[in-house]
């Protein structure tokens, strides 16, 4: 069996504990930043309503940052302030209103389990942690960590990506942080160290640390409100800290939370040493031939045809431009010539090579896909009617187009 990791890596000393809560709560309460979705929670006496609000923030901050999200999160909430009013809408509506806020799966799932808590729950949100993640699609273990501590006052711990940034460098913890072991250790002490009196303000506290002074780069150590508890500041200041042993010493039993013996500590780093991370895979690369078709409105107002995506995989059930795949290392000429014979096995006109218009290229990068849109453009004299088995379509005008349910990337193009 590994060796359990040693003291030095942990909050063992209740006295310590009760300090940087104490400490922690204090920073919060004088320095939080005034955000929606802790106004409603702080104000809203239904606990299921605000159970509801602090979701849809959790889950639209999840890969997207505050400063984006809040104009979303205003205008969602308005549209759809109760979880019974988004049970109704249609994921239409939803993809509309998330268009821009990228990972759309997320939305939709949100949708799924709102329909889920109505209809087979008789409207009424799970109380725990544990039966928020058991029973909601979409909610994993830090969404429903949260939801179950800010609204139902359930003394569960949170493990973010601050929270995680917070904890390594409170302990020292310079294994891989997005490793099973390590995630887990974490939580353990997440768990530990939430305050049972103030549990939600204590996750935010620990969540709005990371956001805003424990950042990645450049963290505002002078004004971390936690920093006499911080052995990663410690060891920048004093070297090896004393009395309890060096980080490095403890790696000769094993360690699972040490740093790697290939990356001992970079005292140019100071407290940036840790977390530590596996390196990023590489997003592939993909390339997607897109035309812009065009026609003369009724009123005279150009018109584009779109197309809605499949109703899964990336991008389900948005609309784009008609696209197709390209192979890497096309030639531009076979380019437009399979693009064509696509508009042509698709519309049953004859598109004539010559007539598609190279635009230029757009790239939008996916967290796991670098995607290059080679655009052209098309101008047609009459309608075109495509086959609804083939994919739904319709014409809109520019100011349709941006009201509808489009990627950013499609935006660009």
């Amino acid at each position: 069996a590994p060796a359990p990791p040693p003291a030095q890596h942990l909050f063992s000393d209740p006295a310590e504990i009760e300090a940087l809560r104490g400490n922690l709560l204090a920073w919060y309460d004088k320095c939080k930043r005034d955000l929606p979705w802790r106004t409603l929670a702080a104000t809203e006496p239904d606990a299921d309503r605000r159970a509801y609000a602090v979701w849809v923030s959790e889950i639209m901050l999840q890969q997207t940052q505050v400063a984006t999200v809040i104009d979303y999160y205003n205008r969602w909430m308005q549209k759809w302030p109760t979880l019974q009013a988004l049970a109704q809408a249609s994921l239409e509506e939803v993809n509309e209103l998330w268009a821009g806020l990228g990972y759309y799966s997320r939305g939709k799932r949100l949708q799924e389990a709102a329909r889920k808590v109505v209809s087979e729950l008789a409207g009424r949100m799970p109380r725990t942690a544990e039966d928020l993640q058991k029973l909601l699609p979409g909610v994993g273990r830090y969404t429903a960590g949260a939801i179950a501590s800010i609204s139902y006052g359930q003394a569960t711990g949170v493990v973010d990506g601050n929270v995680i940034r917070v904890l390594c460098r409170l302990r020292c913890i310079g294994a891989d942080s997005s490793s099973p072991a390590v995630i887990d250790r974490l939580w353990d002490m997440a768990n530990a160290l939430v305050d049972r009196s103030r549990p939600g303000d204590f996750n935010q506290a620990l969540m709005e640390l990371g956001a805003t002074v424990c950042v990645p780069k450049a963290p505002l150590c002078g004004e971390c409100p936690v920093k006499q508890h911080c052995r990663a500041r410690h060891r920048k200041l004093f070297g090896k800290p004393a009395p309890v042993p060096d980080v490095e010493d403890c790696g000769v039993g094993g360690c699972p939370l040490c740093p790697p013996a290939t990356e001992p500590w970079d005292s140019s780093l100071g407290v940036t040493n840790f977390p530590r991370k596996a390196a990023k895979k590489q997003p592939r690369a993909a390339r997607t031939a897109t035309c812009v078709l065009e026609r003369r409105g009724c009123h005279g107002a150009p018109e584009y045809l779109i197309v809605q995506r499949p109703s899964s995989g990336l991008l389900a059930g948005l609309w784009e431009f008609p696209s197709l795949p390209l192979a890497q290392g096309l030639q531009e000429e076979k380019q437009r010539e399979v693009l064509a014979d696509h508009l042509r096995a698709w519309t049953g006109w004859p598109v004539a090579v010559g007539g598609l218009r190279l635009i230029g290229e757009v790239i939008h990068i996916f967290s796991h896909i670098h995607q290059t849109y080679v655009v052209y453009s098309l101008p047609l004299d009459g309608d075109v009617t495509l086959d609804p088995a083939l994919s739904p379509s319709r014409w809109v005008t520019e100011e349709e187009f941006h009201a509808s349910a489009v990627s950013t990337a499609m935006k660009k193009v």
